[in-house]
């Protein structure tokens, strides 16, 4: 029978407020220096809005309508979790940061998830109710994210190396897409997080 499963507490919420994508001596890199840490995150049908302390707006590169917007239309909202993270530390042991993959929701969690386990849609607790997040996709890893754990010499082309890094990402190790269902809200470090549909 299906049903509704805590994943784990918001530990951290984030935006990225300029692309982690950067030029290099000869391809491209990845900087998480756009990475802004936030208190609360506002979520609407063109992405998320980072809140500082005050309340401020913190504009994410992702969102719909950012001047330089790179919304493709499933990537408004991104989610990974720790045990992920502790999944890619094992693997690359360099001192990878959590949040250093540059997902809007980090959920604290010890279980690893697939796309097949969220497929139900993500649910978020929060002080004024429950909010959804549907159509959760892998979001496949990137070159430059890969080259970035390896330490790879900026002016060093990709080998198979960087492939083997990228196909070690991918399912859902870098993380997750999803995209609101329902009215703007705002979700908050510290608010549960669930899936529905788990068998």
């Amino acid at each position: 029978m299906n049903q509704t499963v805590e994943i784990g507490r918001i530990a951290r919420l984030q935006v990225q407020i300029t692309s982690l994508k950067v030029p290099g001596p000869r391809f491209r890199a990845y900087d998480p220096a756009g990475i802004r840490a936030v208190a609360a995150l506002r979520l609407d049908d063109g992405g998320v809005t980072g809140l500082d302390e005050a309340g401020n707006p913190v504009p994410d590169v992702h969102h719909r309508d950012h001047p330089a917007s790179k919304y493709r239309g499933e990537n408004g909202v991104s989610v990974g979790f720790t045990s992920h993270y502790a999944v890619i530390k094992g693997r690359f042991p360099g001192g990878l940061a959590d949040g250093e993959a540059g997902e809007n929701i980090l959920v604290e969690t010890d279980r690893t998830w697939s796309e097949a386990d969220l497929t139900g849609g993500l649910m978020v607790s929060t002080a004024s109710g429950g909010i959804r997040l549907r159509s959760v996709v892998v979001a496949d890893p990137c070159v430059e994210f890969a080259r970035h754990l390896l330490d790879w010499p900026p002016d060093a082309r990709p080998d198979r190396t960087v492939g083997d890094a990228v196909a070690f990402l991918g399912n859902g190790v870098r993380g997750f897409y999803a995209e609101l269902d329902g009215a703007p809200a705002r979700i908050a470090v510290g608010d549960l997080v669930s899936v529905r549909g788990v068998q």
